[in-house]
Order: structure tokens, then sequence, then C-alpha cells
């Protein structure tokens, strides 16, 4: 147990690690000559990368034969609806505003926004039932099919990365190529008989 209470330190440190980065490159003025743009596009990669993370511990748990990594997999979901409420915020704050008519003729009009729109309500439900008490609250088998909405939020999440950018689409295609590894293995493993290796 104090091998895994040390661990959770860790990476609480290393998830918390980007917002101080953050914060002091804002410090030092050093947001570059767009800061809104780029505090939007520096929340929104945290967002994504920490997605996929958490979607890729069972995998991993199951594959290398660490049953003790799913005690991880919580703080880094959480982590990943931090990073995307402060994208969510940078959009709704710094760049409209809380004009709440221009925001709704964004998402109905704009694609990327949609989608990224589609992915934050989707993580919303998953944090808030994030702790031990909701899963008693609920069962577990009506909080693990709830919890499936991580696949909508991290599909959301890559078609909003892939809509967004403009040419250089390395980076979403290989987003969506983890998460698409990630859904196929849960998908393969439902169709193994039980028991199966």
């Amino acid at each position: 147990m104090p091998r895994i209470r040390w661990g959770k330190i860790l990476l609480f440190a290393a998830c918390l690690g980007p917002v101080f980065r953050l914060g002091w490159r804002a410090w030092n003025r050093n947001l570059t000559a767009n800061p809104i743009e780029f505090i939007t596009h520096f929340t929104g990669d945290w967002t994504i990368r920490l997605i996929v993370a958490a979607l890729a511990v069972t995998p991993l748990r199951e594959l290398l034969r660490l049953p003790s990594l799913i005690r991880y997999r919580r703080m880094v979901g959480l982590f990943a609806f931090f990073y995307g409420s402060l994208h969510f915020l940078t959009y709704l704050w710094l760049d409209k505003f809380f004009d709440l008519h221009d925001i709704v003729k964004d998402v109905g009009k704009r694609p990327f926004i949609t989608a990224g729109f589609t992915a934050f309500v989707c993580m919303l439900p998953l944090a808030v039932t994030s702790t031990a008490g909701w899963i008693r609250r609920m069962g577990g088998k009506r909080w693990r099919k709830l919890h499936r909405l991580v696949y909508a939020a991290a599909v959301a999440a890559v078609a909003h990365y892939y809509w967004l950018v403009k040419s250089d689409i390395r980076l979403p295609v290989l987003y969506g190529t983890l998460v698409a590894l990630e859904l196929g293995y849960r998908m393969l493993k439902a169709a193994m008989p039980r028991g199966a290796a």
C-alpha cells in the first residue's frame, strides 16, 4: 500500500505539472502573441492526452498483468476533466466573454465547437459520479454503463481536434488511432467467451 500511495502522489504531481507550467509562462508573460489561443490549445491538448491515458489503463493492466494500475485510473480521468474544464472556461470567458447568444450560435454553426461541447457534456456526469459513494448509490452495473460515456467523450474530443486543425492532422490521427485501439480491445474482450484468455 505505501507503494500505491507514493505512486498516487507522484501521479498527482505529474498531472498538476502542466497547469503550473502554464501559470509560470503567464507570470513571465510568455504566452505567445496570442495568449487566448495558446491557453486554449494547451488545455485542450492535455485534456485529450489524459482521456487517452485514462482509457489505456484497463488494457495495460490486463496485458501487462499489473492489476494495481486500476487504482490510478480515476485520478487520470478527473485530471482530464479538470483540463477540459479549463479549456471550456477559456472559451466561455476569455474568448466569448460569457456571451450566451454567441456561444449557442457557435455550438450550432461550427462542427468542431459542437464536438468539443459534446465531449465536455459527456465528461461531466463521469466526474460527478466518480466517487465511491456514487458507485454504491448507483450500483456497480449501472455505474459501469454510465461510465462507458468516456468512449463517446474520447471520440468527440478527437473529432473536435481533427476539425479544429487546418492542415497538420498527425496528432488528431494519432489520438484517434489510440482511442480506436482501446475501444477495439474492449469490444474484442466483450465478444470473447467468459474465462477466455
